[in-house]
């Protein structure tokens, strides 16, 4: 197992990193959009449908996200399409949650595929943006998720159980705990403040989202990156409470080693529609 994880890992890194530094951002979105589609495949299956309807999704998927493309969406400011995506998360997020594993299957099936299909359209469009405003800024929403994810793993061993009385989320991700919660944002809270004391040592032609913030004022700053990641929390219940209600462990086996798409880009899912609305709110 470790062994795969480490071939995926690595075949992962040579395909993305030359295309995310590439001096354009076409060949990222192309690759970006590649996954998001796999993802909406993933989607499908774990919401009851076949192998046609599987394929149908990540079909319309491509087509929704191309047509975005084509229609030169990428470049254009979308404040109030953010602020709708990010409210949607929030609230929807929490009512799926707070609803439990049970009660997602007793939404309409065509409920539980659009929905899933509209929210990995806008990660697409989200990441899309982030690249072409710039490599610096979008590395800053991507590595805030991976450190609060590092964070909350390691905090969560060492201290799991030690502060609170109960698990966060028993019945949908027994592992995770209060502990690892705050741990991961504890982590995040450091990354922001390095970060932004790089781009002024580096000076930065584009800054990252924590300086893009940080020009507000600092509080907001740290309220920001809190909320971004414990939104990156939802986003891992949301993907974990749709696999344990389809009876699964991973959403597939595209990616040996890590299981499948979704299971790679869960937390980011909320929280590049919401980098993007405190960006351009």
């Amino acid at each position: 197992m470790l062994k795969q994880r480490v071939i995926t890992a690595l075949v992962l890194l040579l395909i993305l990193l030359p295309a995310l530094f590439y001096h354009s951002p076409v060949p990222f979105c192309a690759i970006s959009l590649v996954l998001i589609a796999a993802g909406a495949w993933e989607w499908a299956r774990l919401n009851g449908y076949g192998p046609v309807g599987s394929l149908l999704a990540g079909f319309i998927c491509v087509v929704v996200c191309s047509l975005t493309w084509w229609l030169g969406v990428l470049e254009q400011s979308l404040p109030v399409l953010w602020l709708l995506a990010g409210a949607a998360w929030v609230l929807a997020g929490a009512w799926v949650l707070h609803r439990g594993v049970s009660a997602w299957s007793g939404h309409p099936q065509v409920v539980r595929l659009v929905s899933g299909l509209v929210a990995l359209w806008l990660a697409w469009l989200a990441v899309a943006q982030a690249r072409v405003i710039g490599i610096n800024f979008l590395l800053s929403i991507l590595v805030l998720v991976w450190v609060a994810d590092i964070f909350a793993y390691f905090a969560g061993k060492a201290f799991g159980g030690r502060f609170s009385h109960g698990k966060l989320a028993p019945s949908i991700s027994p592992g995770k705990s209060w502990e690892g919660v705050w741990g991961g944002m504890v982590g995040v809270l450091v990354l922001a403040f390095v970060w932004r004391w790089a781009d002024t040592a580096w000076a930065t032609t584009v800054p990252s989202l924590y300086s893009h913030l940080g020009l507000r004022g600092g509080w907001l700053l740290l309220i920001a990156v809190v909320f971004l990641a414990a939104m990156s929390v939802v986003g891992d219940l949301f993907e974990s409470l749709v696999k344990r209600s389809a009876g699964v462990k991973d959403s597939s086996g595209l990616l040996p080693g890590h299981g499948g798409v979704l299971d790679r880009v869960d937390a980011l899912l909320p929280t590049l529609p919401l980098a993007m609305m405190l960006y351009s709110v």
